[in-house]
């Protein structure tokens, strides 16, 4: 009986000494938990970009008025490139500047009755436009909706011809020179790895009315031209980017 309450305290002495040195023991750091990275917008950019432009244009002679007018809307292929700067802050927005500029593919050319009920054929062509805008947007993730706006550029150049006989201009009937405008758009831009991205994109401008001196369009030798155009096009581009941000948890 003495052997076995021995036994007894012995044991209960161990296992009290293994409680102590365990509870003295430094426990080990629990490693923080890594969140899948999500993707940041922030950094410079280049791109390139294909699409398609059509325009509503209004060529007319001021002293008859826009009632006795052409309207010529040339529209084709667009074929440009891009380069901008975003920032993205903690809360997902997006904000950046971006300038781009595109070569633009076709031609139109309308009639007009002018004066006495003579017909005066006309021509527009625009052979490359621009912008410098201003971008704001959200980003989910790889997904960035955005919109944008600012100045626009365009060189429109129109003339009175004889489709019948020749597509030249008519001596004393031409115009040409670069337009200031403004534009707005849309799009989304997707990241398809971090430093590559392909977007989407909606472009208006509208150039307003501008008046040309055209000595041999009558009356007054006068030619008032008013341009404004719609761009869709696909862009990818290369972001120079430093990396996702990883979201830490620590527990």
């Amino acid at each position: 009986m003495k052997k076995f309450a021995f036994a007894a305290v012995a044991a209960a002495a161990l296992a009290g000494n293994a409680q102590a040195a365990d509870l003295g023991s430094p426990r080990m750091p629990i490693a923080a938990a890594i969140v899948s990275p999500v993707f940041n917008w922030t950094g410079f950019y280049v791109g390139a970009d294909l699409g398609y432009w059509t325009s509503n244009a209004r060529t007319f002679n001021p002293i008859l008025g826009p009632t006795i007018a052409a309207s010529p809307k040339p529209n084709g292929l667009t074929l440009g490139g891009h380069l901008g700067y975003r920032y993205q802050f903690t809360n997902n927005v997006v904000l950046g500047a971006e300038a781009d500029l595109s070569w633009l593919g076709g031609k139109t050319t309308t009639d007009v009755i002018i004066g006495g009920g003579g017909f005066q054929f006309f021509s527009l062509r625009a052979t490359w436009d621009g912008s410098i805008r201003a971008t704001a947007g959200y980003a989910i993730d790889r997904a960035l909706l955005y919109v944008t706006g600012g100045l626009s550029f365009i060189d429109a150049k129109g003339c009175g011809v004889v489709p019948i006989v020749s597509n030249a201009c008519l001596p004393g009937t031409s115009y040409r020179n670069m337009r200031m405008g403004w534009t707005l758009g849309a799009g989304i831009d997707y990241a398809i790895s971090q430093n590559w991205t392909a977007r989407g994109e909606y472009l208006y401008a509208n150039y307003g009315t501008r008046t040309y001196a055209t000595p041999n369009v009558l009356p007054r030798g006068l030619t008032s031209s008013r341009v404004e155009t719609h761009k869709f096009r696909l862009g990818l581009n290369y972001l120079f980017s430093t990396g996702p941000s990883a979201v830490v948890a620590r527990h």
